[in-house]
């Protein structure tokens, strides 16, 4: 088989994002860390919501799915579900993750099916003009809200700790190497996989710039003693006040365990994809603003037994 470069998973469409948009470091580390990993075009399925951030999958070369605002997950567990060899990526806005998407968010954490989900935080909604968005800080300053934004921001790796999540990480689109690190460990993860990105909006938000997040973002790897297995640790690194934990904050060790081979998955607390099934016929759903996506859906339905 040959070999994979980040060119591989690049396509021909034109990015509609501004200039300086770090949904474009994102994108880059994407395509590396997929090429890095050795995976081909045809094994990942790469699933987006509404937003900025959800065009990102009209440009990975992989099947690809642009859902509606904040139903990513619920399309991406169905996915994992139709065929579970395929390499399985979420990712969205804040906005699409934290809001709409939240009920979803939760549950996705919670049921720890082997998908990972990249979250684009760049603290506004950047598609509708610079509204406030669930990480805005209280006081931001937006079209709709002149005296500033009355709520408090929402931590989104937080309360998925809380919900039971298995591995948490976070980078910066300004850090690429750091970034292509933390995708391919969550990839790699078995179970549901956060990384959450600050990726700044040039054009609506002038305070979380690059500068801003530069100052701000303290990597966890130079904190002395800290054990991103431990959870008190995680906890108490992303809700104290002062810099932005990033880095791998959170992995939960041993708690997908692999039985009679790869294709079968065990979680200590059951997953939603423990069951045998058989293949039985193909289903295609078209994408209206991706390539044909098809998924080879594989559930038989048991056969009835009449007694005698």
């Amino acid at each position: 088989m040959a070999t994979v470069t980040a060119k591989d998973f690049a396509t021909a469409t034109p990015s509609w994002w501004c200039p300086g948009c770090g949904d474009f470091g994102v994108l880059s580390a994407l395509k590396q860390a997929l090429a890095e990993l050795g995976k081909q075009p045809h094994q990942v399925a790469f699933i987006s919501g509404i937003g900025c951030s959800g065009k990102i999958s009209g440009y990975v070369h992989s099947y690809a799915f642009h859902g509606v605002h904040g139903r990513a997950l619920p399309v991406a567990t169905a996915v994992k579900l139709a065929n579970r060899d395929l390499t399985v990526i979420a990712a969205g806005g804040d906005g699409d993750g934290y809001a709409i998407g939240a009920g979803h968010f939760v549950h996705a954490v919670r049921r720890n099916a082997d998908i990972t989900y990249i979250v684009m935080d760049n603290q506004t909604y950047g598609l509708t003009k610079g509204q406030a968005s669930p990480t805005s800080a209280t006081g931001y300053v937006a079209s709709v809200s002149p005296d500033g934004n009355p709520d408090s921001p929402i931590n989104g790796l937080a309360l998925a700790l809380a919900a039971g999540a298995s591995f948490l990480a976070r980078g910066f689109s300004a850090q690429p190497k750091h970034l292509v690190q933390m995708i391919k460990m969550a990839i790699e993860h078995k179970g549901f996989s956060i990384v959450e990105v600050m990726s700044p909006c040039v054009t609506y938000n002038k305070i979380n710039t690059y500068a801003w997040f530069k100052e701000h973002l303290s990597d966890v790897a130079n904190s002395e003693g800290y054990a991103p297995n431990d959870r008190s640790a995680a906890f108490d690194a992303l809700t104290r006040e002062g810099s932005i934990p990033m880095g791998l904050i959170y992995q939960e060790p041993s708690r997908f365990r692999c039985v009679h081979g790869a294709r079968a998955g065990s979680l200590q607390r059951p997953p939603v994809l423990n069951h045998t099934v058989q293949p039985r016929k193909v289903l295609c759903v078209h994408a209206s603003t991706a390539s044909r996506f098809c998924l080879r859906v594989r559930c038989q339905r048991p056969r009835r037994v009449r007694h005698q």
